[in-house]
């Protein structure tokens, strides 16, 4: 698990600054509105939207903000058309990358995407190429500084966790998501803070970087993550200890 903490240890600190460009709410609008498109507009009877939306007020979204893009995606007020496009390719080094879209214009994503993978060191596959070497899982992170192993061991057991593992700082769980909102609201009910709660594709086996190649493929996933139709961007990215530091 500690090529997924590091890439997701970097990923979610350069998420602070899409912040303050304003693109987080741009992506949690959009996984609102699909997520009401897709299940209905009840968070109550809908996972997915109950998720965004909770995520959504974690950054401080105001409530008409949310309750406008719950409306778009259940068809009540007009807004964009968007759909979900999910690209699978290769970067530096062959290490797997699966991109989620949301998109209102999927030839501009599909263009855009296989830019950034070009130019990069990378090139798309087909589908099913990347997909079979990940599973979806709920992915939380605790500092282990924070909570006693035990105590939070027996927190996750019995609200349907899978598995807790050590990586260094942190505490690593994995839950079916099914069980990812049951065992997120357990550790918040019983104070315990995350650093990371998210539905996410974990690799079966990761794929070790360093030096010129790692440069490149962190540039590649960046460019990625900054473009404004680009939801999610998983990777089996691992690297060496003097390229982290690098980095």
């Amino acid at each position: 698990m500690s090529g997924h903490s590091k890439w997701h240890s970097i990923k979610h600190k350069k998420g602070a600054l899409d912040a303050k460009r304003g693109k987080a709410f741009t992506r949690l609008i959009k996984e609102i509105v699909m997520a009401a498109k897709i299940g209905g507009g009840n968070p109550d009877n809908n996972a997915r939207l109950r998720k965004a939306i909770a995520d959504a007020k974690a950054e401080s979204m105001p409530q008409d903000n949310i309750k406008r893009a719950v409306q778009r995606g259940t068809g009540e007020i007009e807004g964009a058309a968007f759909e979900e496009i999910v690209f699978e390719g290769f970067g530096p080094g062959g290490m797997a990358i699966i991109v989620e879209v949301t998109t209102d214009n999927r030839n501009r994503a599909v263009s855009e995407v296989r830019h950034a993978f070009s130019k990069n060191g990378g090139n798309l596959g087909t589908t099913g190429s990347v997909s079979r070497m990940f599973h979806k899982k709920g992915y939380i992170v605790v500092p282990k500084a924070d909570v006693d192993e035990e105590k939070l061991m027996t927190l996750v057991l019995e609200n349907g966790g899978d598995d807790l593992s050590d990586d260094g700082e942190n505490w690593e769980v994995l839950t079916d998501p099914a069980n990812f909102l049951q065992v997120h609201e357990a550790l918040k009910t019983a104070g315990v803070p995350t650093e990371v709660a998210e539905i996410s594709m974990i690799p079966d086996s990761y794929t070790t970087l360093g030096g010129g190649e790692v440069k490149q493929a962190m540039k590649l996933l960046e460019t990625l993550e900054d473009n404004d139709d680009v939801q999610n961007v998983y990777s089996n990215l691992d690297m060496n200890e003097a390229a982290l530091a690098e980095v």
